[in-house]
């Protein structure tokens, strides 16, 4: 299949990886773009530079395809080594940045000045306009339905993708909801030139993640995702545990006076816990409303096959058959 995207990234499927914290490593990545699709590493879940550094040379190791590095900028009293992880992602010879958070505008003549193509994470029309004005060369469209951050406007995909088709110029994969060849499809019809996909390549056998989770998200209905800070304005889109159901709590009991450290055991530094040991309920993480339709582990070529097989189904047989009709 051949779509803007496809061209921009020289793949061969219009399939992203998105980053994810403790899932973007090597492994999930080359196996995401040996299988024609972009693979993303996530550059913070390496805590230093140089360790990034070894993770780009271990994912070339793996693979001769492009993969990409995610980095989210986000406000911290302690700031990352921002200019360390980019001219670690330069000098690897990495040529796709998945830029999130906060806007990546300081960055961008570094990485432009490599020849590296950004692409950054947007929740609204507006926010992805500016991506497209400060020269990013395409947008993620994140809808109300994705696990992580959805944003404060709750604009779901069926409204947001082709908002974002009467706007924009540069090419757009859309996020959130995004399982099968049915979503693929459905994300083409209503403008996008690919899509993203998190939680689903969570649910895959070389996400390296203990098997409680992707278990967890084979088990799991469309109904078991909650919203968690909403009241500080951060909101996430979390798997319900146990430790959800106590933050849930403790917002309602806070109300306007909640601050951070308040959720903080909920929340902070979880991930390693839950993503690598299994401990299911030691906090929140994020997870999509996808999980419905997720029912089982694939190999990630097995998924992308899969998906590119039902995509080309749909449109040379159901929706041609209704048009022949």
């Amino acid at each position: 299949m051949k779509t803007r995207i496809t061209e921009l990234f020289g793949i061969q499927h219009p399939i992203i990886q998105g980053g994810m914290h403790f899932v973007g490593y090597a492994r999930l990545a080359a196996a995401v773009s040996n299988a024609g699709g972009l693979g993303i590493i996530t550059g913070l879940t390496q805590r230093t530079p140089a360790a990034l550094a070894d993770e780009i040379r271990r994912c070339k190791e793996m693979t001769d395809k492009p993969f990409g590095v995610n980095l989210t900028f986000l406000p911290a009293v302690n700031s990352p080594d921002y200019p360390g992880y980019i001219n670690a992602i330069i000098e690897g010879g990495v040529k796709v940045v998945e830029t999130a958070g906060n806007n990546p505008q300081k960055w961008m003549p570094a990485l432009k000045e490599a020849g590296i193509k950004v692409i950054h994470k947007c929740t609204a029309v507006r926010h992805a306009l500016k991506a497209e004005a400060i020269g990013c060369d395409a947008v993620s469209v994140d809808g109300f339905e994705c696990g992580g951050h959805p944003g404060e406007d709750d604009v779901p995909n069926f409204i947001l993708l082709p908002r974002a088709a009467e706007e924009l110029s540069i090419p757009f994969v859309a996020s959130g909801g995004m399982a099968d060849g049915r979503s693929l499809v459905a994300a083409l019809a209503l403008g996008a030139d690919g899509m993203n996909m998190g939680t689903r390549f969570i649910a895959t056998k070389e996400a390296p993640v203990h098997d409680n989770v992707k278990q967890a998200i084979v088990a799991a209905s469309e109904l078991d995702t909650r919203l968690v800070m909403r009241p500080l304005r951060n909101t996430e889109r979390v798997l319900v545990n146990d430790a959800v159901k106590r933050l849930l709590e403790k917002e309602r009991e806070l109300g306007a006076s909640l601050k951070f450290e308040d959720i903080a055991n909920e929340v902070a530094g979880v991930y390693p816990r839950i993503m690598l040991e299994g401990e299911m309920d030691a906090g929140a993480w994020s997870c999509g409303m996808v999980a419905g339709l997720i029912r089982d582990v694939p190999t990630v070529k097995e998924l992308i096959d899969r998906i590119m097989a039902e995509a080309d189904g749909l449109v040379r047989q159901r929706l041609a058959g209704m048009l022949a009709g």
